[in-house]
Order: C-alpha cells, then structure tokens, then sequence
C-alpha cells in the first residue's frame, strides 16, 4: 500500500525524481517519464489491429480505434456537432463559451486547449524537439517539421486547373486558387480590410493593436514582424550573404540584391497605368502616381510651398532647419537627404556603377552618365538666346 501511495505524494511534494538525459526534462513517476523518452526514440509500440497505424502511447491507440467504429455519441447542444470522444466535446464547447482554462504562467497567455499551451510553452524555452533527419534543421512543432519537410523533395502534385501552377501542398494550391477567384475569406474587424490568407490578416491587425512581439536580443528594438526582424539582425552581424556577379556588391537581403541588379540592367518591371512611364521599384511608381492626383496637401510653414508627401516635405524644411541628419561614417560629412549620402559615399569607395554602352566609361551618377552620353549623340542642350 505504501508503495502505491508514493507516486501519488510527489504531486503534493512536487518531487520529480525523474530526469531526461536529452533534453533535462523532469517527472514525477517512472511511466510519464518512459512516454516522454518515446518523443525522442519515435518509438510506437502500440499499433492498431486494423490499419496497422502505430502510436508512442497506449491512450492514443485507443482514441484512434474509435475512428474505425464511426460512432459519434457525443454532440454539441449548441450547434449540434457530433464527436467520438468526450474530451474533444468538452474542447469544442470552448469555442461557444470562450473559455480558456489553459493559461502560461510566464506571460498569463491562455488557450482553450492544453496542447496549444504546450506548443506555447515552447516560445519562452526555445525547446524544439521535432528535427529534421535530412539538414537537421528543428523545429517547436511536428507540424512545421512536416512542412519543412516537403522542401526537400521537387514533387508538387497539386496543380492549378487555371493557370498550371504546381505546389507541393494541397493548402498552398488551395491559397493561390483563390487570386483567381478574388475570395478573401479573412476578414478585420476594424476596417473591414478582407484578406485571401489568414497569415496576412494576422499581420495587418498589428498594426491597429501597434503589437511588436519580435523583439531584437542586441538593442531591444521590436518588430510586428519575424520576417523584420530577421533582416535587422543583419544589420549587427554585417553578414552580407548576396552578392553582385557584375560588380562584386554585396546585400544582406535578396530583394535589395535585386533591385540593385536594375542598376546594371536598366530594367524598369513598374509601368505607371496613366502615362506608361517605367520605374526600377514599386515606391519609385507609387511616388510618381501621387503627381497624378495633384493632391498637395503638405504646406511648408515657412515658406507655404506644397508637396504631394509629407516625406518630401520633412526633407524640404530640413532647407530651413540646415538639419543634416545623414551623416558620412568615415569623414563626418552631413546631408540633408539619404540618396546624397548614398552619392557622397561612393567617392570613399571609387565605385562606379553607371557605365557607358558605348565605350564602357563608368560614373557615380546616372546624371553624369546621361550628361556623357550626348558626346556619342551630339545632342546639344537647348539654349535661350534671349
């Protein structure tokens, strides 16, 4: 009697005798901490005598038979939904009630399930327990692991019946299928702003709640986005991972690499819809389609002159102020406007990124190489004689 008693008396106690040699997790009794090795092993040695499918855990193979019956006793009296088991009703009641009994002592975020606690819990230990057999790569849950899984093959057996494009996952064909339609499903409660994925929908509403939940372990500078945050760090490390096959430049980020790659190329993919005038990037047109409206409704207080922006505005009283916010690293010239500093800069370098079509003659500027390129053409400036 004494012996069974035992186990139960560290759960007062809070004695957990018990410790993984893998990843230092604790129990209190010897059977939890044999199931929890199995997340290690991947070993299951409970299979079912009907399809054969195996689970790590005896309580799982039983809730898994239940399918093969296609009994569902228990139902919903709100909605009328049916299930196999108890314990899933009592979750889907939740969704009605909005009950969240599951709450992390950490950060007091709580969840309607234990499991979605679970997966939580991991964001604070950093605990990654699902990896990657074939690049090692680790992942907080078995479904990101599944996911990252399909990168390592080409198979994309889901294709769009429309245009022909093939993805690897069915949910992924089942996103783009609705550009075509125009259906988005995901809609903010706030504005109205409707959304074809709910990912998109979940970083549009950080910016009516100002959430930045990434935050920078170096300078503590937060992000509402992973994405963001990721190409901050950057900016500590000094990696530069891309580089320019025609002038060895070199960018932390990709798309960065492939808007300076237009430099070389002249490459103008943004068409302005008014006036058919072309742009290297999509700010460049955005910028251009405000001249359209002849909307300025940004007045300068000193001098009354108006701006399509209140970005060229803040950089038109700088003329005023003599703010030089932009400021040379390696001499301590200052300017009023970034793009000078970017020109500025390339005479510390000696790089010449504008070269001549036709004698490969190279220039800081493209005003200088457009300047240079009417000695090939003869063009010659219109002068008022007057």
């Amino acid at each position: 009697m004494h012996r069974k008693k035992k186990p139960h008396i560290r759960t007062h106690t809070k004695e957990k005798p018990f410790a993984c040699v893998i990843c230092t997790k604790r129990f209190s009794q010897h059977s939890s901490f044999k199931r929890h090795l199995r997340t290690h092993t991947d070993e299951k040695p409970f299979e079912c005598d009907v399809c054969a499918k195996t689970f790590s855990q005896k309580t799982s193979l039983n809730a898994h038979f239940i399918i093969h019956t296609n009994e569902k006793p228990y139902a919903c009296d709100i909605c009328g939904r049916a299930f196999l088991r108890k314990g899933d009703l009592n979750q889907h009641s939740r969704l009605h009630t909005k009950e969240k009994p599951h709450a992390c002592n950490l950060c007091n975020k709580a969840f309607a399930k234990k499991s979605g606690l679970v997966v939580h819990l991991r964001i604070h230990t950093n605990e990654k327990p699902f990896k990657c057999d074939m690049c090692s790569k680790a992942f907080s849950q078995k479904t990101g692991l599944n996911s990252h899984l399909i990168s390592h093959t080409t198979d994309k057996p889901y294709a769009c019946d429309i245009c022909g494009k093939a993805y690897r996952r069915k949910k992924d064909l089942h996103q783009h299928f609705q550009i075509h339609t125009e259906e988005k499903a995901y809609l903010c409660d706030l504005c109205n702003k409707a959304f074809i994925k709910k990912s998109g929908l979940t970083r549009h509403l950080l910016k009516h709640t100002r959430e930045k939940p990434f935050a920078c372990d170096i300078c503590y500078k937060t992000y509402s986005e992973k994405s963001s945050l990721k190409k901050h760090f950057l900016m500590h490390t000094k990696e530069k991972p891309y580089s320019c096959d025609l002038c060895t430049k070199r960018f932390s980020e990709n798309s960065s690499l492939k808007r300076h790659l237009r430099t070389h190329t002249d490459e103008k993919p943004y068409e302005c819809n008014v006036c058919a005038k072309a742009f290297a990037q999509k700010t460049g047109l955005n910028a251009h389609f405000i001249t359209h409206t002849k909307d300025k409704s940004y007045a300068c207080d000193l001098c009354n002159k108006v701006f399509h922006r209140k970005g060229d505005l803040n950089k038109h009283v700088r003329r005023h102020t003599e703010e030089k916010p932009h400021a040379c690293d390696l001499c301590n010239k200052a300017f009023y406007r970034k793009a000078e500093l970017n020109r500025h800069f390339l005479s510390h370098t000696k790089e010449k990124p504008f070269a001549c079509d036709v004698c490969s003659k190279t220039y800081y500027t493209r005003s200088d190489l457009n300047s240079h390129l009417r000695t090939h053409t003869e063009m010659i400036p219109f002068v008022n004689d007057q």
